[in-house]
């Protein structure tokens, strides 16, 4: 019965779902024993209370936010297995539970110009990797669509402040972007930072500024005014995946190690970016009607009954500017609301379709496995493998 240390914000959504990811493999491979560390104790007594402490214990590993601390060495040098949580950067002696902040970034930049945006920024901290790495694979991916990035990046401040909610250089910044724009924050917190600036400055969201964040803090993003969209992230399967090298670590030494990866999943879309980006208010106020009615089963009659144009007019606007038929954009965003459901919910297939108007839960599943490549339920246990 192996005895742990978890130094893990238990406040976070992100750290919470590393703590179900390893209890889980606990439960599955143990019981361990758990003890945990409050934050302000942790920063008080450093690395070498940690190491005293595990000693002091007979402590079989640790897992957990040790700031980049370069007194780790101390507790490798004592034997003891330790896996670390990315905080500024990635230590070099030790395994990091990280991520694929890169991909997260291309991620939310795809979802952007799907949407048909412009212009683009990021919000984010200069001194800290998962900020820097997501803003790197927003940029490349949109430097690869002809695009140009604004950046407003900032030393990281403690929660307390709240220079955000008045005049600052943020909310001159924000003024002065091109409008509409797409802004991706380098996390949750942040892109409640911007929700918050753009109310204080009387900018509109999503007409004005799109806000996607990432972690999908449920807490945090619903708080936010409007509601933030977000990138999920397999934060248990990575708490598990953590477990497991632990273990390894513990009976077979600390030599062979590597890093833990946490992945993007999915994005979920809240009022914060259900827009499609364009002025054309023909265009606009379809879209509105779509992404308002889609868990309705939609048809491009109900869309043409919306604007004085003909259906012929319509259509060819429409494709002109989204680059898509109606029936295909309409087919598009209820794979994605029905892919949301799929990972967030344990609805059925069947109640998933009733949900959104669908009589018919075979042809949805057969259309989804045309985009997906797998049947709806290979899907889930797929996203939820090793949960």
């Amino acid at each position: 019965m192996y005895k742990i240390i978890l130094l893990i914000d238990f406040a976070e959504e992100y750290s919470k779902g590393l703590l179900k990811g390893i209890s889980k493999y606990s439960k599955e491979h143990g019981p361990w024993i758990f003890c945990r560390m409050p934050l302000f104790q942790r920063e008080t007594i450093g690395i070498d209370g940690i190491l005293e402490w595990a000693l002091e214990w007979e402590a079989d590993g640790i897992i957990g936010q040790l700031y980049n601390d370069p007194k780790i060495s101390k507790i490798v040098e004592a034997g003891i297995p330790v896996i670390a949580q990315d905080f500024k950067e990635r230590f070099k002696e030790i395994p990091n539970i990280t991520g694929d902040h890169y991909e997260a970034g291309k991620m939310g930049a795809e979802y952007f110009l799907r949407k048909g945006f412009k212009n683009f920024a990021f919000y984010g901290f200069k001194d800290i990797v998962w900020s820097r790495e997501r803003a790197n694979g927003f940029e490349d991916r949109v430097k690869k669509a002809g695009h140009q990035v604004h950046y407003f990046e900032h030393i990281m401040a403690r929660s307390s402040e709240l220079w955000y909610y008045k005049p600052s250089p943020l909310s001159q910044w924000l003024k002065s972007l091109p409008k509409p724009i797409a802004l991706m924050t380098c996390d949750d917190n942040q892109g409640q930072h911007i929700t918050e600036a753009c109310r204080q400055s009387n900018i509109r969201i999503p007409e004005h500024v799109a806000v996607l964040g990432v972690d999908n803090d449920e807490m945090i993003c619903e708080f936010s005014d409007p509601p933030l969209s977000s990138i999920g992230q397999d934060t248990e399967k990575g708490g598990y995946d953590a477990a497991k090298l632990l273990h390894h670590m513990i009976e077979h030494g600390t030599a062979d190690y590597y890093d833990i990866i946490v992945k993007p999943t999915q994005i979920i879309t809240r009022q914060s970016t259900d827009i499609y980006a364009t002025n054309d208010r023909y265009i606009a106020s379809s879209l509105k009607f779509i992404h308002q009615n889609i868990d309705k089963n939609l048809q491009v009659e109900d869309i043409v009954k919306q604007v004085p144009l003909s259906r012929r007019a319509l259509e060819q606007r429409f494709q002109d500017i989204t680059g898509y038929p109606i029936y295909k954009y309409i087919f598009n965003l209820r794979i994605e609301k029905f892919t949301q459901k799929l990972i967030e919910t344990d609805m059925t297939v069947f109640e998933i379709a009733l949900d959104m108007g669908l009589a018919d839960s075979k042809n949805i599943a057969r259309q989804f496995r045309q985009i997906k490549g797998c049947t709806p339920i290979e899907y889930r246990n797929q996203h939820l493998a090793g949960k």
